[in-house]
């Protein structure tokens, strides 16, 4: 992969990590058309992709929320933890509405969602290298806003109340898996995703497993409508 514009300059480094080929190979293409950027590095999973962080040292990484291993908002935090320094622009299939706040506070400094034109996307990783924040209005305001006030009956969103393993569980229970099957798809035992269902119902004061999976599926839905 070649480092320098053609004026001279060197292009600034940037690693993609995805867990779908063709969308990694899309996007490494169209950046490493730009005179200024060129893709130094592919992760596919969270292990990979910190590797890749330690391997490639890249001047910024576009990271997906929806991993095979591990959970993307997890990855942001552990890159953050080891180079507060690198930006991190989330490239996503969910809402912003849903992750975005979450993804900031993880350490991303941007969030774009899949269906956005590409254009969108290298705009974006420019502003977040310059040091800026890459995120809607709405999204900047609530972050800088006050917090909004809620009474104590209100549940909120699964998305504000659970941890990222958590939605994760959740999701799939939303899409039909039962827990070995979640075990499987996310490599843990089972008894471990049996903890998980509890804090789940906990959190969502939610009595029964029945609750849970109809709760789940609700979640699922609105999330793809939105």
């Amino acid at each position: 992969m070649k480092s320098k514009s053609v004026l001279g300059l060197r292009k600034r480094r940037i690693l993609i990590v995805d867990d779908h080929p063709l969308l990694r190979n899309g996007l490494a293409k169209i950046i490493d058309q730009q005179a200024d950027l060129a893709v130094c590095g592919e992760a596919e999973d969270f292990r990979g992709a910190l590797a890749a962080v330690a391997a490639a040292k890249p001047d910024a990484a576009i990271v997906d929320l929806t991993l095979e291993d591990g959970n993307g908002l997890d990855l942001i935090h552990d890159i953050h933890v080891r180079r507060p320094e690198l930006p991190l622009l989330v490239l996503s299939m969910h809402h912003e509405n849903l992750y975005a706040e979450r993804a900031v506070r993880a350490g991303a400094r941007g969030y774009v969602m899949k269906h956005e034109p590409v254009a969108r996307v290298v705009a974006a990783l420019r502003k977040v290298l310059a040091g800026h924040l890459a995120l809607s209005d709405e999204i900047v305001s609530r972050l800088v806003g006050p917090p909004p006030r809620r009474k104590k009956t209100c549940s909120g969103s699964p998305a504000d109340r659970l941890s990222g393993r958590e939605l994760d569980v959740f999701r799939l229970l939303g899409s039909g898996f039962g827990t070995r099957q979640i075990a499987a798809k996310l490599r843990v035992a089972p008894s471990t995703i049996d903890t998980h269902r509890a804090g789940i119902k906990l959190k969502l004061k939610l009595r029964s497993a029945t609750e849970l999976v109809a709760a789940a599926t609700r979640f699922l839905a609105e999330e793809t409508r939105a």
